[in-house]
């Protein structure tokens, strides 16, 4: 059987297709690749109250194929209804890695986190609030303006998706002003006006930066043609 096309973003119909009914769930989860190359996805669903990540048969979250995990690694824990916890106490030999910081213990997720665990690499994803707030945005206001300076400081802020896909990280104040040859002030200075256009609530920064980021994309502002 010949394989599935594949879109400009790396992702085939049908994984999109795949992504598409997650958020239509409304229930966070967890997305993937396997040492195959296969999508997989993961719902954490209410009836979980938690779940263990490891390399062992018989954990929730089994991700065998990466030597750099330990056999029971890190857990993931259920806060109220939608929130969900990672927790690395100690367990694992090589840590836990949340947007590129080491994790100290325990750190609430929000939606667009990447998680590390050894080479693999998952996003966090929590659709429900993001894809009304989407919707919200553009039901009565029609689209999002943003002045020429803002969509630049936007595009550079998201041009590192363009090769990592969803597990990219966004890029740092200092590689935005490099890259439109500005000054860190005024990059900092664009993010806020952003960060207040898109409605993002106050959030630890590298979380807040990449929520902007998902923002954008779910709101059509931003697609990875426009980072080429």
């Amino acid at each position: 059987m010949p394989a599935s096309p594949i879109d400009p973003d790396g992702v085939s119909p049908a994984e999109l297709q795949e992504r598409m009914r997650a958020d239509r769930r409304g229930e966070p989860y967890l997305l993937f690749r396997d040492a195959t190359g296969r999508q997989r996805i993961i719902v954490l669903g209410a009836q979980r109250p938690q779940l263990t990540i490891g390399r062992v048969p018989g954990v929730d979250v089994c991700l065998d194929w990466d030597a750099g995990i330990s056999r029971a690694h890190a857990q993931l824990e259920r806060l109220g209804k939608h929130d969900w916890m990672l927790v690395d106490d100690g367990l694992s030999r090589n840590g836990s890695i949340v947007n590129g910081e080491r994790l100290r213990q325990r750190r609430r997720l929000v939606d667009g986190d990447v998680l590390r665990f050894g080479d693999t690499r998952i996003v966090y994803r929590a659709p429900l609030p993001e894809i009304r707030q989407t919707v919200a945005l553009g039901a009565g206001t029609g689209e999002i303006h943003l002045s020429p300076a803002q969509r630049r400081v936007l595009v550079a802020l998201c041009r590192p998706y363009r090769d990592g896909g969803e597990f990219a990280t966004p890029a740092s104040n200092l590689e935005i002003a490099n890259e439109l040859v500005v000054s860190v002030e005024a990059v900092k200075t664009h993010l806020r006006a952003l960060f207040e256009k898109f409605e993002v609530q106050p959030l630890a920064r590298d979380a807040k930066r990449a929520r902007l980021v998902h923002r954008a994309f779910d709101a059509g502002v931003i697609t990875r043609r426009d980072l080429d």
